[in-house]
């Protein structure tokens, strides 16, 4: 038997590729699904069962691709009522992979579908739980997800959830394995642990939603500072019931390589958001004016999904060269599948192409301190309200990037204002949505709050956010 955990961290996603007898299992699989089939091969096995824990809201399964390629069947847990073919399972009920077996345990909460699989190894040892977004380690699935599909409230889902972990997960061994869906960094979720793996038995002893709880009081935990979800969220669901354009045609549209001038002329034509992926440091120094800022080394995809937020809106591309096909493939897999093309030559074309350029000032934690001297800048800081609570610059506003494009009409038009997040990446996606929205007199802090605070003179304080 052999269990493999995929880690995406951009989306901080699990998949599992399971194997034993040369028979293969692919559980949660990522929308490019070439590395399992590659992996199978490799392995001279074949996938036989594609797992479908639920319709997943953050990420567009490669599930359909997947048994295209290799006839294998999609299945789903009780009450799943996808577009297309696949076995919807009994709960119990048991599918033999190998010398191991596969039970369906129905655990609806996060959603009415979700479902558990417990893996039985050959001596009928119960060995490990693939748990979806039913249970993460140090936290559970958020409840908000299905409540207008389900004409259910969040509240009602808790419960569901709450009987869900103590009828079917809780009663099993503490050594079972237990394998999530997600880990840090999910907005499935707004407790998780750093870790992928885990025991049960720690879970128990650590995870506030498995304590001896009353049904109310789990409820009102795992409810309570539940931020929206993105929106883009019930936009990858309905992809994932219903179907999706096959990955391989994505990738040939979204890899054309433009000349400025075709670039250009395809901006204006289709009304396509320029994204430039490239690191904020080179996008602040100069870019395509009105272009938007979302670099691929950090959570460039649910950034992506939070502030472009439709799927159907058209991309055209300026990334680094050679990582045009990453960028492609990581909007896939959020279910942006109009990327229409790249800039061929990247931004060093435009410039010699004589085409308009724009820059963000951008100043040293150190030029800040100075010109704060008096505390009278107006500063927004773009962080997390958490992130903000617990320190920041006083009488500095808060205004998340989640939520920025539902505030610019709270900027000054005018007056000079400055942007900080915690180390810089952010408040560069900030600053150049900004811009693109007529917002010129702004100033991106270097290194964020995290160098500022380092200067010792800077004021800080630690009160309830002051929101934007």
């Amino acid at each position: 038997m052999k269990i493999e955990q995929i880690y995406t961290g951009c989306l901080a996603q699990g998949a599992y590729y399971i194997e034993s007898e040369g028979e293969v299992a692919i559980v949660d699989p990522l929308r490019e699904v070439e590395p399992y089939v590659k992996k199978a091969e490799e392995n001279g096995a074949k996938i036989k069962y594609i797992l479908e824990t639920h319709f997943h809201a953050d990420f567009v399964s490669g599930h359909l691709s997947l048994a295209k390629q290799t006839g294998a069947d999609i299945i789903y847990g009780p009450t799943a009522n996808p577009s297309f073919d696949a076995v919807i399972a009994e709960d119990g009920q048991e599918f033999k992979l190998g010398k191991i077996t596969l039970k369906v345990l129905h655990t609806p909460g996060h959603t009415m579908e979700s479902s558990t699989y417990l893996l039985i190894d050959e001596n009928g040892k119960n060995h490990a739980i693939f748990t979806g977004d039913t249970l993460f380690l140090g936290d559970v699935g958020r409840p908000d997800l299905a409540q207008k599909a389900a004409s259910m409230t969040q509240e009602q889902l808790a419960g569901m959830l709450y009987h869900s972990l103590r009828n079917k997960i809780m009663p099993l061994e503490d050594e079972v394995i237990v394998y999530p869906a997600h880990g840090a960094g999910s907005a499935c979720g707004k407790n998780m642990m750093k870790e992928t793996v885990d025991t049960l038995g720690h879970q128990k002893e650590i995870n506030y939603a498995l304590r001896d709880i009353s049904e109310e009081q789990f409820i009102k935990e795992v409810t309570d500072g539940l931020l929206p979800p993105p929106a883009y969220f019930p936009l990858n669901v309905k992809m994932n019931k219903e179907g999706y354009e096959d990955i391989d045609d994505v990738l040939a549209r979204g890899g054309t390589a433009m000349s400025p001038d075709a670039f250009e002329v395809a901006a204006n034509e289709t009304g396509a958001i320029v994204l430039d992926v490239r690191n904020e440091a080179e996008f602040v120094k100069g870019h395509i004016p009105r272009s938007i800022f979302i670099g691929l080394d950090g959570q460039f995809a649910p950034w992506v999904g939070a502030l472009i937020k439709d799927v159907e809106q058209p991309i055209l591309l300026v990334a680094p060269e050679g990582r045009e096909k990453e960028a492609v493939t990581r909007l896939s897999r959020v279910g942006f599948d109009k990327t229409f093309g790249f800039l061929k030559g990247g931004i060093e074309a435009w410039k010699q192409a004589g085409k308009e350029l724009d820059q963000i000032e951008s100043i040293s934690p150190e030029e800040f301190e100075k010109r704060n001297e008096a505390n009278a800048l107006n500063i927004f800081d773009v962080r997390k309200c958490t992130e903000y609570d617990s320190m920041h610059i006083v009488d500095a506003n808060n205004t998340p990037l989640d939520y920025l494009n539902d505030h610019l009409a709270e900027f000054p038009q005018d007056d000079q204002f400055y942007v900080h997040c915690a180390g810089g990446y952010r408040s560069v996606i900030a600053a150049s949505i900004l811009k693109s929205r007529g917002y010129h007199n702004l100033v991106n802090v270097e290194g964020g709050f995290s160098k500022m605070k380092e200067l010792k003179t800077v004021k800080l304080e630690a009160t309830a956010a002051k929101t934007a």
